[in-house]
């Protein structure tokens, strides 16, 4: 899954910074901004205990698909071959069309009487989807799978969908015709993760403000870096996640997401929210990524931890995450420069 902010390329970077500073090879691990998991995922297999965090739901789906993987392997593969043949059927498969929440809201076909039809995905990929997704909801009420098999099912239809749709990477526009990739059918699978039940997992869907009386050795922030809210950029994939059957409005669709806006994200907010999660975090080490982008100077950022104990930080320069034609947006450099800041807690 494409994704604004991914650390997936900067993963030994990170690990080589926060070994560095903390000379722990396993121990607890709180991933406060989870994102789709890669930084979690990484120090799960390196043996640490993962607690992840996200105020984004479809984020919380995503972190249980990684981190807690479900121990019935073949019942898994099984349950994925049974969505995957309803999706093959999927004509067949509706009894209901006006029940088909992501055709009718975010498809050409079920949006052709507005006066801007969306085109998120192709018509058969988004009834593919309700049917799919209508399934995992049956099973889960009907108890045949449990909450960890019913968060890994939804994990799986996730990267599926994600796929197929028809974007520049991101949910907050749709491309006016349906590209190569959207074009081509959904296909659900199981996504293999194998990891060594020895390590937990723990994952929570709130504000990180909520979070800090949690216990932990480390604390790793990845917040967002800018006034670009994630909630608006997924919110097709947090209405397929809940299918909630939310009101929708606007041109592309949009769900409410005022409970889900960062204060990481404003301006005038920033500042008092991340010191107040470094003066209230039980940890002994916490570690912010940023970059010299960012609506927080290095500065500042180093003029708030220092308050708190021993500081410092390690760069990297990092190539841009770019959502559409370079051409389509005035960014000042290809290239930033990745800051991984640190405080030892007194």
């Amino acid at each position: 899954m494409n994704y604004i902010g991914s650390k997936k390329r900067l993963l030994n970077f990170l690990y080589n910074g926060i070994s560095e500073i903390t000379g722990l090879t396993s121990g607890t691990f709180f991933d406060g901004f989870a994102g789709t998991g890669s930084v979690g995922k990484f120090f799960q297999e390196k043996g640490f205990s993962i607690i992840a965090n996200d105020i984004q739901y479809y984020s919380f789906i995503v972190n249980n698909g990684k981190l807690n993987i479900p121990e019935n392997n073949k019942k898994m593969k099984k349950l994925i071959m049974e969505l995957h043949q309803l999706g093959e059927d999927y004509e067949k498969n509706i009894s209901d069309e006006k029940k088909c929440f992501i055709y009718n809201n975010y498809c050409a076909g079920g949006t052709q009487n507005l006066e801007f039809p969306r085109l998120y995905f192709s018509d058969e990929n988004g009834k593919k989807c309700d049917v799919m997704r209508m399934k995992i909801e049956d099973w889960k009420d009907e108890k045949k799978v449990n909450q960890k098999e019913y968060f890994y099912l939804i994990y799986c239809l996730l990267e599926a969908i994600d796929r197929v749709a028809n974007t520049a990477s991101v949910y907050g526009a749709y491309l006016k015709k349906l590209k190569k990739t959207a074009q081509k059918s959904l296909q659900i699978k199981t996504i293999d993760a194998e990891i060594s039940s020895q390590y937990s997992a723990k994952i929570y869907n709130d504000a990180i403000e909520n979070l800090m009386n949690i216990e932990t050795d480390i604390l790793y922030l990845d917040p967002p870096y800018n006034n670009r809210q994630y909630a608006p950029n997924y919110h097709v994939l947090e209405t397929i996640a809940k299918y909630d059957n939310p009101e929708l409005r606007g041109k592309t669709g949009l769900r409410n997401y005022e409970e889900q806006k960062s204060d990481f994200c404003m301006k005038a907010k920033v500042e008092q929210a991340f010191e107040y999660v470094i003066q209230h975090s039980k940890a002994k080490y916490i570690f912010l990524s940023y970059n010299n982008e960012g609506i927080m100077s290095s500065e500042t950022i180093q003029n708030i931890l220092k308050k708190y104990g021993e500081s410092g930080f390690f760069t990297q320069d990092y190539g841009r995450f770019k959502a559409d034609k370079t051409e389509n947006r005035n960014h000042k450099a290809n290239s930033v420069v990745e800051y991984l800041h640190w405080v030892k807690k007194n």
